[in-house]
């Protein structure tokens, strides 16, 4: 359950790292195979639900920060989390095009790089 560090007075000090956070599926084993003891658990529907909506979330704010190297594996890890979200919510991909091709015709995409930087009014 604990990874043991052995400090110069010979005690043995438990260490802990804490992440609370969904992981991908083969991460407990990658875990393993690194000589550490991960302790998962499953979550139900709710939690999984919520619980991918922060991964969204965390790869987006990962995308944002990473570099141009790590970009493509930073959006290949939020496809994955929004695959994910459409089958808990029992949503085709075809489904979710159809509906950003809906949007993109209604109100435009983002190609045309418009920044919005205020609205004028009178009252």
């Amino acid at each position: 359950m604990f990874s043991e560090i052995r400090s110069g007075s010979g005690i043995v000090n438990p260490v802990r790292t804490t992440y609370n956070k969904l992981v991908r599926d083969r991460i407990p084993e990658i875990i393993k195979l690194e000589g550490r003891d991960p302790v998962t658990r499953i979550l139900n529907d709710e939690e999984y639900r919520s619980s991918l909506l922060a991964k969204l979330r965390e790869e987006a704010q990962e995308a944002e920060s990473a570099s141009a190297e790590n970009l493509l594996c930073e959006l290949a890890d939020i496809l994955e989390v929004l695959l994910a979200l459409t089958e808990t919510h029992n949503i085709t991909w075809r489904e979710v095009e159809s509906a950003a091709t809906l949007k993109r015709a209604q109100r435009g995409g983002f190609r045309g790089r418009v920044f919005l930087e205020y609205v004028e009014h009178t009252d």
